[in-house]
């Protein structure tokens, strides 16, 4: 399980739930951790693809928020993202959890966990060095790195 400690809250990397085929059970295993928030990072047809159609309804009959940041696969969020990262932000600071996925769990899903740690104060490469001892194939792009590392 790919979980760090961000800004006093956890954050989670997670592969899309219902990718390797087992959408209950993905499903399951993310709703015992328990977060407050989940954000995901794939598009809506990649989701459907994998049968995670309807992850925000059974989200929402778990009382977890969900929001939805599509990016395109090796890209990096644009419109929409500061609000994202403000409940983000907000639920960790105050201790809580929050899960990221996108369709691997690798760079989508990782630049964002890494913006949230440098919008924290940590520098970027000891926040992608730390990231990466529990997610070794977070921020897949350079263009991630600048993005996450506000320097794009």
């Amino acid at each position: 399980m790919a979980v760090l400690s961000v800004g006093g809250g956890e954050a989670r990397i997670a592969p899309c739930a219902g990718r390797g085929g087992d959408f209950a059970g993905d499903l399951a295993d993310w709703l015992a951790w328990r977060p407050a928030l989940v954000v995901s990072m794939t598009t809506a047809a990649e989701m459907e693809r994998v049968g995670a159609g309807g992850l925000r309804a059974e989200l929402a009959a778990a009382g977890v928020d969900w929001l939805h940041c599509p990016v395109a696969d090796y890209g990096v969020p644009d419109a929409g993202w500061e609000g994202i990262a403000a409940k983000a932000s907000h639920i960790l600071i105050r201790g809580g959890r929050v899960l990221f996925h996108c369709m691997g769990g690798c760079g989508r899903s990782g630049a964002a966990v890494l913006r949230l740690m440098v919008d924290c104060g940590e520098r970027p490469s000891a926040a992608l060095s730390r990231l990466r001892a529990v997610r070794s194939c977070a921020v897949e792009t350079e263009a991630q790195f600048k993005w996450a590392s506000r320097l794009g």
